[in-house]
């Protein structure tokens, strides 16, 4: 009888590790730079004065092209970002650095930012969340 009920609780056991590591590794929270990665905080936009300046991917800013600055998002990220006060939204590709302002998530294009209604408060509240990872070269 402690032979039997050995093996049922050995297996048992080996049934609910099992199910915790398959509900560990299937966690539906995105991991970082993934498809549906989201971060909360403030955006703010570039100045028209770095116009035609390189930036960190070496591409020149264009105030006219939907851009943004991410401190670590991989560049040729393309994240949607929504002004939570307003829900405007754009969609950006990552091709520069920043913001390195405490609670920035980003900075956007003067272009992307007109699209969500930042250009009069110059820093608003906003969601972003990535919807296409950078391409792996």
């Amino acid at each position: 009888m402690l032979n039997l009920n050995f093996k049922v609780i050995i297996t048992r056991l080996l049934i609910i590790t099992l199910c915790l590591s398959f509900f560990a590794c299937a966690s539906s929270k995105p991991g970082f730079g993934e498809r549906g990665y989201t971060e909360e905080g403030k955006a703010s936009y570039y100045s028209r004065k770095l116009q035609g300046r390189k930036m960190a991917n070496g591409e020149p800013y264009r105030r006219s092209k939907l851009t943004a600055a991410h401190k670590t998002l991989p560049f040729g990220t393309k994240v949607k970002v929504t002004n939570t006060a307003t829900n405007q939204s754009v969609k950006v590709k990552i091709t520069d650095r920043g913001p390195f302002v405490r609670g920035r998530i980003v900075d956007l294009s003067e272009s992307a930012a007109k699209k969500v209604g930042l250009i009069q408060s110059g820093v608003a509240p906003v969601e972003m969340k990535v919807i296409r990872p950078a391409v792996k070269k």
